[in-house]
């Protein structure tokens, strides 16, 4: 297919727009959570490590929130609150060191108490060594926290500069008198492979989660629906989370077969589980830009979702993917059974979605993040 050509022409391609714009290399430093906790943050900052290496514009570093402890308190990793407390000197430290040749600290955050231990400090470190910062903020929880926090809208606000994966946060950011503007995320299409699903199978996968916010039971209680006229369906499940061991009662108590809990997948790993479904599934009830929507894409499984505001900004409802309300497994249930009712809409909507993806490539989400830094450190302040 011209467009899967194109997107790997994209990706492989090493980018030429733009380079040399100055004397001297950026120096960025990313500060982000590292792989240690699979989840979409360390995702995309292990891939701006990944992609920006050996690149002529920029010189990337990287800062972990979750920084490793010595051996002698390696226990402390088991303990949640109290892990928190002793890694923060350390994270500190790490920031000092780490920002001191930096021209721009690129901040990952998150909300409420995340934003308290990670993003906050990152920010007034950046601030006291006379470096650039930009918050680079991912929840779907913008608003809440917003209203919830005068500390955050006032550091939101003195940053530098404030970047979202979506469009849809900008215009939340909007509405508290804040400037942000939205470069996408990146999807690493050497861990995808698309294809036609022809004959489409019942075979549903969704990738998100254990958490509240993402309805696993709403997921669980849709695929019921869907057992009752494709008995022979199934559902993988792949995450973990809080909330694992409710959602194995639901299935028993729903007496459900062809259920699988396959645990978490790393970003390595997580290719193969896309390709063995058919449809990918979701049932979130607040969302921003997830990354698990851009992989499905990619893959060529129809994306049959509930729809959280954020999820209109991404997914074109009876275009690229199909949306119901939120809350509502009956609804959820009955565009699954649609499309594997109709093979002709399925193709529409995965060769749809797989066109939409050309604007999460490497080359052009480079060019975005590259504007953004340069304007942010002019080329006089740069050091040879």
């Amino acid at each position: 297919m011209q467009v899967a050509e194109d997107i790997s022409r994209d990706q492989g391609s090493k980018a030429t727009a733009g380079a040399k714009f100055r004397s001297g290399q950026l120096r960025v430093a990313i500060v982000a959570p590292s792989l240690r906790y699979v989840g979409g943050q360390s995702v995309q900052a292990d891939l701006l490590l990944r992609y920006w290496a050996d690149d002529p514009d920029v010189k990337v570093s990287f800062i972990p929130i979750d920084p490793p402890f010595p051996a002698v308190l390696r226990w402390v990793g088991g303990i949640p609150f109290l892990r928190t407390i002793v890694r923060t000197p350390f994270y500190l430290v790490g920031l000092w060191r780490g920002l001191r040749d930096a021209d721009v600290a690129h901040i990952y955050s998150a909300s409420y108490t995340s934003f308290l231990v990670a993003p906050l400090p990152a920010w007034i470190v950046a601030r006291l060594r006379g470096k650039k910062a930009l918050i680079n903020y991912h929840s779907g929880e913008a608003r809440n926290h917003l209203k919830a926090s005068w500390l955050a809208r006032a550091v939101l606000k003195r940053a530098g500069r404030v970047v979202s994966p979506s469009e849809y946060l900008v215009d939340v950011f909007r509405e508290f008198g804040l400037l942000a503007e939205s470069v996408p995320n990146i999807v690493d299409f050497s861990q995808f492979t698309y294809r036609e699903r022809v004959p489409l199978r019942p075979r549903l996968v969704c990738t998100r989660g254990f958490h509240p916010y993402y309805a696993i039971d709403v997921v669980i209680k849709a695929f019921a629906e869907v057992k009752k006229q494709y008995p022979e369906a199934q559902l993988d499940l792949v995450g973990g989370g809080s909330l694992e061991g409710e959602m194995h009662r639901l299935v028993s108590d729903l007496e459900l077969t062809g259920v699988n809990f396959c645990g978490v997948a790393s970003r390595t790993e997580i290719g193969r589980y896309y390709d063995g479904g058919d449809i990918f599934i979701n049932g979130s009830r607040l969302d921003n830009m997830p990354v698990s929507i851009l992989e499905a894409f990619a893959s060529g499984t129809p994306v049959i979702s509930t729809a959280p505001e954020g999820m209109r900004y991404l997914v074109e409802d009876g275009r690229t993917g199909l949306l119901s309300q939120v809350g509502d497994p009956a609804a959820l249930a009955a565009n699954v059974v649609r499309v594997l009712r109709d093979p002709e809409l399925a193709h529409r909507l995965s060769t749809n979605a797989l066109e939409q993806l050309l604007r999460y490539t490497w080359e052009r989400v480079r060019e975005q993040w590259l504007n953004v830094y340069c304007e942010l450190v002019p080329q006089t302040s740069l050091r040879s």
